[in-house]
């Protein structure tokens, strides 16, 4: 596991941390580099759907809707997520 704080604590949770797995970790820095799903998938060298599955996984885990909070999300973790 691969445990992250926020860089500035957000006002819904000064203590937020967020625990991802390493490919959780490899697929949020592809989708905050701008990346498709495709894309990452290609990289990762795993199925388009288990991108997906991270994606389904990463939205719970940082508490957020869709794969644009996601990325906005990445950018407030610490820089070295990869």
């Amino acid at each position: 596991m691969v445990a992250l704080a926020t860089a500035e604590p957000s006002a819904r949770d000064m203590s937020m941390q967020v625990r991802l797995t390493p490919t959780q970790a490899r697929v949020l820095h592809g989708v905050r580099s701008g990346q498709f799903n495709k894309q990452i998938a290609h990289d990762l060298g795993i199925a388009e759907a288990t991108v997906k599955a991270h994606m389904t996984a990463l939205m719970r885990k940082l508490n957020v809707q869709n794969r644009t909070q996601v990325a906005i999300a990445a950018q407030s973790l610490v820089p070295d997520i990869a």
